[in-house]
């Protein structure tokens, strides 16, 4: 197997910077030519039509069709040129076949005046449309700086494991959701969760936020998963109780914890309700399902149990994929759910960052681009090295 390499550089989004630095996404490029073409239009059909039939009426709408693209100060220069414009159809003998008298006939001196009208408010829709797209700029700013603060990046190797994450946000703008994922080096060994909010919007997050915190603080002091588990239990039902009483309930988290001890070939899972982890080795791929699932975190007051941790071999070149139900829930254009262990046997070779980038552009392509859930994914394999 192949050593996992960096992570590959997301293809930068086409983009122009405002005067507070944020980066607004830019129009396509054939929006920005729109006008050019129009104009290009409208001189391909003037000396094709009769002189009786003023084509360059059409120049009314030139302005508007340059708000969709350009600021207030392009559509105003666009205004004036579309006016100057009007005026050499109208009376120039040798573009347009009439007498210069034509050019201060009343129905083109209406043109003139439904022009500059048009040109004002299509101003006033550009400074509109900028505003937007700067207030649209600074959310998703703040967005992505909360999701680096909730999500920080996962080092790439920690000890014997080599570590490599996929965040996908279903709402492409605020590019922030209630899946989590953490891995942490501890003295047990390295510990990785992966888990899944109930629900959607700033509520989901804020308890990400929670599970996290908690999860950081347990991984590094509890002796053993079960302890992490019941530690972060307390302290998500301690957040749960400050919440309306109607919220208790709903502020609940599927869950995963994993530790790969340095000295032991094992990976010890204790499942909290969420979709079984996949062992990827020499014997296949393999769903980990659990012995005795657990509820999932917020629920084990009310539903009782105890957490039992399974005990899996996971040797040098193994490799485990833990991921949400946003993966498993992806359907296609028939309402099929995507089939995450058939198309991963295919990818068993691939190292975990090739691997994942596999995941993320088949779940693009499986759903047509069209993803409806939060999607986590994350993937740990075990270097080759000394046997411990």
């Amino acid at each position: 197997m192949r050593w996992p390499g960096r992570r590959k550089a997301e293809s930068p989004r086409a983009a122009q910077s405002s005067r507070s630095g944020l980066q607004i996404p830019a129009p396509p490029v054939w929006m920005r030519w729109l006008p050019a073409l129009y104009v290009a239009a409208v001189l391909v059909l003037e000396p094709i039509t009769p002189v009786q039939w003023p084509v360059s009426f059409l120049l009314v709408a030139l302005p508007v069709v340059a708000a969709f693209a350009h600021g207030p100060a392009t559509v105003a220069a666009v205004t004036i040129f579309a006016v100057a414009f009007e005026g050499v159809l109208a009376g120039t003998p040798c573009c347009a076949g009439r007498a210069v008298g034509y050019l201060w006939e009343r129905h083109y001196v209406a043109a003139y005046i439904s022009t500059a009208l048009v040109g004002v408010l299509g101003t006033i829709l550009a400074a509109h449309r900028t505003r937007r797209e700067r207030t649209l700029a600074t959310v998703r700013s703040v967005a992505e700086t909360a999701q680096r603060v909730l999500l920080r990046p996962v080092p790439h190797r920690l000890g014997q494991v080599s570590v490599e994450t996929l965040y996908l946000s279903a709402s492409a703008e605020a590019r922030i959701g209630g899946d989590l994922y953490e891995a942490v080096p501890t003295a047990h060994g390295v510990r990785l969760l992966i888990g899944d909010v109930r629900g959607k919007g700033l509520d989901a997050v804020e308890t990400a936020a929670t599970m996290l915190g908690a999860f950081r603080e347990a991984a590094f002091d509890e002796p053993d998963l079960a302890g992490v588990a019941r530690r972060v239990e307390r302290s998500m039902s301690r957040r749960a109780a400050q919440l309306p009483g109607s919220d208790v309930e709903e502020r609940f988290v599927t869950a995963v914890f994993v530790e790969i001890p340095d000295r032991e070939l094992v990976a010890r899972i204790l499942n909290c309700g969420h979709p079984p982890p996949l062992l990827i080795g020499r014997g296949g791929v393999t769903e980990l399902n659990p012995t005795e699932p657990a509820p999932p975190i917020n629920l084990g007051v009310l539903l009782g149990g105890d957490y039992h941790v399974d005990v899996e071999p996971f040797r040098p070149g193994d490799q485990l994929l833990l991921y949400t139900d946003g993966v498993t829930e992806t359907r296609d254009r028939t309402g099929a759910f995507y089939p995450l262990t058939e198309r991963v046997r295919a990818w068993a070779d691939l190292p975990p960052r090739e691997l994942l980038d596999h995941l993320h552009q088949d779940l693009l392509a499986y759903s047509e681009e069209s993803l409806v859930d939060d999607t986590a994914a994350l993937a740990a394999y075990r270097l080759p090295g000394d046997t411990p």
